[in-house]
């Protein structure tokens, strides 16, 4: 029994209380400086620290950061989610939608492709009617996020809008586009009194339920990212009906019951307390500050400092995202949330549960004693009926896969990228390759609200070949070819060495997974066994160079999805590897032994007409769209070591 009073806090968080004191007099005075700086001592600080950087980098860093900024500034200095894409040539709408506890939500749609913006899509009988799906951020995010990057081929919204989709994209109370209630001002506290608990009863079906009125959809596919995945698992969870509406959930870099920080003194610190981060941020929106330093540091500055955090609390390297990637796409991280709910995720991370807020929270001492007599709900994670794809990194700090598929319904699919950490998801250099397809082979698949037997044995043959796919280039893709090299160090690294799943070390170099054999299900009861390193697990070796897909594209019509040749753009457009330009004469010359064709696409190696490999210069600094059809196989690009799924290793949700 601790003892009164004193007993209500360990020596530990007794000095963490003193010293949550000074951070929150220091976060007041962030905050009075935030508001009374002038624009003019903004702009000296602003200067100091590039004069800083500067002095701190060699002359072969400030050239590469130099040609970074063309794409990376406009990127960066977008003023939001409209601005970014009419940059690559798209028409967005803003819509808002109003909770039914009183907040006003902002949504984002993107519905035609380029030179559509006058055709009627899903607004009336005589409208073009296209399949819906609705994406949702992360912690402490926008919208923005998703569509942030230097290449627009890198960008699944844009490209689900170029195979016939229509695209909404949501927010979270409180964020920047949905900063506004009926009820109550921002700058009260009760504004700011909403966890995941509000997100999963009314952000969630609400703005899923103002989608499908203004579209006339019966139903939508849902993409999380993060806590966007964990939005929907609750809200599928609580909300019956929901399941009805949403005919696949794809969940990336998935988030349900993180094991904590990988930082142990901040980790155990939040895990003794998690009422301690309302000490250390008040009870309003958390890190409000961090728009002050984004706007007075430089930003290669800005970015390091960025990294270093992700490094301390998460042990995440983002060597998978490129430098100008960082650059774009950093000063759009951020977005206002409570510090409510982050103070739940603690929660959920204490108690080792996906439960819902705790208001009656229990001193560390007493933590296994109180479950006797009280017990937070957990969602029911189980009884989600939509169909649930996770796609989640090997490398990723946050996800415990074995313990969200113990939660979820047997039916789940889970799919690894091994070198892929949380961020990854989002803006890799090879996220098109690595990620795009788990999401078209799951879009393609589930089409109705039905969720039908023959939905789950489409997907899993459209699966199955995207697994042999990578599983074939794995084995017999170039080792050491120019390609290869080009392609980001990381994939290469990240991929099997022998067709077994990888472990990433510190020193980054790939080990042979070590686990033991486990045995999963698939929902139809067929077991199935991870393979040990090196063994064939009975894939064929064969790929037929086409894959026929038998699942109706967006607008109804069925294709032959064709390879598409590799595409120059994202591979010789990264500077982090030294190169001038994509049509500089390394460059160029690179791509000619690479790919073996001539620029202006006259021949091949073997002196044939050039097929559909030849690029012609313009094509080099426009990269080829992809087309509105069925799943597409990047068959060159994945010989250079950028297939999808590369090294990827598949999980099953386990029987019970």
């Amino acid at each position: 029994m601790p003892v009164p009073f004193l007993g209500r806090l360990n020596l530990t968080e007794y000095v963490a209380l003193v010293g949550s004191f000074l951070l929150v007099g220091l976060e007041a005075i962030i905050r009075v400086l935030t508001l009374a700086l002038p624009s003019s001592l903004i702009a000296v600080f602003y200067g100091i620290s590039r004069r800083l950087f500067n002095r701190l980098t060699s002359p072969a860093q400030k050239r590469a950061e130099e040609r970074r900024k063309s794409v990376s500034m406009s990127i960066r200095d977008a003023s939001d989610f409209v601005d970014i894409c009419a940059m690559w040539g798209y028409t967005a709408e803003e819509h808002v939608t109003q909770t039914r506890d009183g907040y006003l939500l902002g949504l984002h749609r993107l519905a035609w492709r380029k030179g559509e913006e006058d055709v009627k899509v899903n607004s009336g009988p005589n409208s073009v009617k296209k399949r819906v799906v609705y994406l949702h951020h992360g912690l402490l995010m926008n919208s923005e996020v998703w569509v942030c990057l230097t290449d627009e081929q890198r960008c699944l919204p844009f490209v689900l809008v170029d195979r016939g989709f229509d695209v909404w994209l949501g927010n979270n109370r409180g964020n920047k586009y949905s900063k506004k209630s009926i009820k109550c001002s921002p700058t009260s506290l009760e504004f700011w009194n909403f966890s995941i608990d509000e997100f999963a009863f009314y952000d969630i079906p609400d703005s899923i339920e103002y989608i499908l009125q203004t579209t006339g959809q019966p139903s939508l596919s849902y993409i999380g990212f993060s806590q966007g995945t964990a939005q929907a698992f609750a809200s599928l969870a609580v909300h019956p009906k929901l399941n009805d509406q949403v005919n696949v959930f794809i969940a990336l870099a998935p988030a349900m019951s993180p094991a904590g920080l990988s930082n142990g003194i901040v980790d155990a610190l939040v895990k003794a307390s998690p009422q301690v981060l309302f000490l250390l941020f008040g009870r309003r929106s958390i890190l409000s500050s961090a728009t002050m330093w984004q706007s007075i540091l430089y930003p290669p500055i800005f970015t390091k400092v960025i990294d270093l955090g992700l490094a301390f609390l998460f042990n995440w390297k983002t060597k998978n995202i490129s430098t100008s990637q960082k650059l774009a796409a950093y000063p759009h991280l951020y977005s206002f949330t409570s510090t409510k709910s982050v103070v739940h995720w603690f929660q959920i991370i204490r108690t080792k549960s996906f439960q819902m807020y705790d208001d009656d929270v229990h001193p560390p001492l007493l933590l296994s004693s109180s479950s006797k007599y009280t017990k937070v709900a957990k969602y029911p994670t189980r009884n989600i009926k939509t169909p649930v794809v996770l796609v989640y990194g090997g490398s990723d700090s946050l996800v415990d896969i074995k313990v969200m598929l113990r939660e979820l319904p047997s039916q789940t699919v889970a799919t690894e990228i091994p070198h892929y950490e949380h961020l990854d998801f989002l803006w890799a250099r090879d996220v098109d390759t690595q990620v795009f397809q788990h999401v078209f082979d799951a879009l393609e698949s589930f089409t109705g609200a039905e969720h039908t037997k023959e939905e789950y044995e489409r997907y899993r043959s459209a699966r199955h070949t995207s697994l042999n796919a990578s599983s074939f280039f794995r084995r017999h893709g170039p080792r050491n070819s120019d390609a290869a090299v080009d392609s980001d160090v990381s994939t290469a690294v990240g991929g099997s060495v022998d067709g077994g799943p990888v472990e990433m070390i510190d020193d980054d170099q790939p080990q042979q997974s070590t686990g033991e054999d486990e045995r999963f299900t698939t929902g139809a009861g067929v077991e199935a066994v991870p393979q040990r390193p090196g063994s064939n697990g009975g894939i064929s070796r064969q790929l037929p160079p086409q894959r026929e897909s038998h699942n109706p594209t967006p607008s109804g019509n069925y294709v032959l999805a064709r390879p598409r040749g590799l595409r120059s753009g994202a591979v010789l457009d990264e500077d982090d590897f030294g190169y001038s330009s994509p049509l500089s004469p390394q460059s160029i010359r690179f791509h000619e032994e690479a790919v073996g064709t001539s620029v202006d696409g006259t021949a091949d190696r073997d002196g044939s007409p050039a097929g559909e490999q030849g690029l012609s210069p313009a094509q080099l600094r426009t990269p080829k769209r992809r087309s509105t059809g069925g799943s597409q196989m990047s068959i060159d690009s994945m010989k250079g070591g950028r297939g999808i799924s590369l090294g990827a290793s598949a999980y099953l949700a386990p029987h019970r």
